[in-house]
């Protein structure tokens, strides 16, 4: 009766090892889940971050509270909306 075939360093016979490379390199990988992102609400507003001159910001926030709200009203006409 013959012994199995001495197994090598990292597990498995070399057969085994061989297989379970080509399996690994055929195999296709399992789809990824589609990203979920949330419902666009009409007149929703975005958290950004954006840099404007140090004059720009104290123009808009010189009137005190509602500062974004005119930079935002300001973009808004600038871009014809």
């Amino acid at each position: 009766m013959m012994s199995p075939p001495p197994t090598r360093r990292f597990g498995g016979s070399a057969r085994e090892n061989a297989e379970a490379a080509f399996k690994s390199a055929t195999t296709k990988p399992a789809a990824e889940a589609p990203v979920v992102r949330a419902p666009v609400l009409p007149s929703a507003k975005e958290i950004v971050s954006i840099r404007l001159d140090r004059e720009v910001l104290e123009h808009f926030q010189q009137d005190g509270a509602g500062w974004q709200e005119r930079i935002n009203a300001a973009l808004r006409k600038a871009a014809g909306l």
